[in-house]
């Protein structure tokens, strides 16, 4: 939007975020939602995390009873067995403005600092992704409803590699001299492996 001075006026605040919670954990063997981290879930403490900087926080996930108890609206996948960028089209088909912001349920140390920074920095294009440790991470990112359609032609084609989406679409890479200050390298780590676990000091 621009105004009568040609100044570009700031997009209005994002007040959703989605924790995508529809993952089959194979490589852990059990579901990374439920791992206690300082006496909470990591899904629980992200709800915690997400809620102080979002008006509205949900879940994306199949399994609606398996997530009811945690006080949070849950969507079920629009469509089923489309991974990581199915449960993004969902978080984008349920968001109340324009743009949500996207996280997982294994991530045992989303930063709310780091999160802010995010959504304030993305102010063109289609998604702001934060490009740490050499590699971007599309699951600590805010993506605006015009990824509704080429993520909907990607699924059509059979392509759900979440990053091949980055390729079609206009990406704020945010790195990292945009968090100067904040932990967004712990921010945007996930668990995946047991080794992975032990690096992040969490005992099961």
């Amino acid at each position: 939007d621009v105004n009568s001075h040609g100044i570009k006026s700031p997009m209005k605040p994002i007040t959703t975020a989605s924790i995508l919670a529809g993952g089959m954990s194979r490589r852990m063997g059990f579901n990374k939602a439920f791992i206690k981290v300082g006496g909470q879930s990591i899904i629980e403490r992200s709800l915690k995390t997400l809620r102080s900087v979002f008006e509205e926080v949900n879940i994306i996930a199949d399994d609606i009873a398996l997530y009811g108890n945690l006080g949070a609206v849950v969507w079920p996948d629009a469509v089923k067995k489309a991974g990581s960028l199915g449960g993004l089209y969902t978080a984008l088909l349920h968001c109340t403005g324009d743009r949500v912001f996207v996280t997982a349920c294994d991530m045992p140390a989303v930063e709310a600092a780091s999160v802010k920074r995010t959504v304030e920095l993305f102010t063109d294009g289609d998604a702001a992704v934060p490009f740490i440790g050499g590699r971007f991470h599309p699951m600590h990112a805010v993506y605006a409803k015009s990824c509704v359609k080429p993520i909907e032609e990607m699924i059509r084609a059979g392509n759900l590699r979440i990053n091949s989406l980055l390729d079609r679409i206009k990406v704020q890479k945010l790195t990292e001299d945009a968090y100067n200050g904040l932990a967004i390298a712990a921010s945007v780590t996930n668990i995946n492996t047991k080794e992975d676990l032990s690096k992040a000091g969490i005992e099961i």
